[in-house]
């Protein structure tokens, strides 16, 4: 006997329950891609802070003066108590310069520029950043000046403000390669005879949001 009453299957009353069941194993698919994809570009913390100076051991820290070019400056380095001091006197006849530098091999890309917290006495130095980059033998300077007081002062220096030389004399160079950033320097060369004094607690990168 036939039931009238009985509507017969749609074609779509069948499919839709398959198609439900596809679905499920299609999101699984994509989010065990997603997961395969997280896992294979991690996303790496970038190193922040460059210099603690908590040990004296961090990082060998050489001074070079201006008698590289005939200069008598002199300057001395120490790290100790958690921070890095730098000493001497500045003879601008002749040279008038005298600097501390340390190899930190990084990458910094996406950084903004340094910070660094700094006491002095009230005279202007300035950072190097050395990304290796040479020019006919030459290495390529990358620096900019940052003020001192008697006070302890956090200072920021932005990449973008690096000038680039050889033996203080401006070229034109492409910007910093902030992917291979080779080690940093501090320097004193402001035209002024006489003794100085830095200490710096830190040396770190900042980002953009900070």
């Amino acid at each position: 006997m036939i039931d009238h009453d009985s509507k017969p299957l749609c074609a779509s009353s069948w499919r839709r329950p398959r198609a439900r069941l596809l679905l499920l194993p299609s999101l699984i698919l994509v989010m065990g891609l997603d997961g395969r994809s997280d896992a294979m570009h991690p996303e790496t913390p970038m190193p922040r802070t460059l210099f603690a100076f908590d040990d004296t051991d961090e990082a060998t820290w050489d001074v070079v003066n201006d008698g590289v070019m005939g200069g008598r400056s002199a300057g001395f380095v120490t790290v100790a108590d958690g921070a890095l001091r730098f000493t001497g006197t500045l003879v601008t006849q002749g040279g008038g310069f005298t600097s501390v530098r340390a190899a930190r091999a990084v990458d910094l890309t996406g950084q903004v520029g340094l910070e660094l917290r700094v006491i002095g006495n009230g005279r202007q130095f300035e950072v190097e950043v050395n990304d290796g980059l040479g020019n006919f033998g030459r290495a390529v300077s990358r620096r900019a000046p940052f003020p001192t007081s008697e006070e302890w002062t956090v200072v920021r220096v932005p990449f973008s403000a690096l000038r680039s030389s050889i033996f203080g004399q401006a070229v034109n160079a492409p910007p910093i390669n902030l992917a291979r950033i080779r080690g940093v320097g501090l320097y004193i060369l402001d035209g002024q005879d006489g003794p100085f004094h830095l200490e710096v607690d830190y040396i770190r990168a900042y980002g953009p949001e900070e």
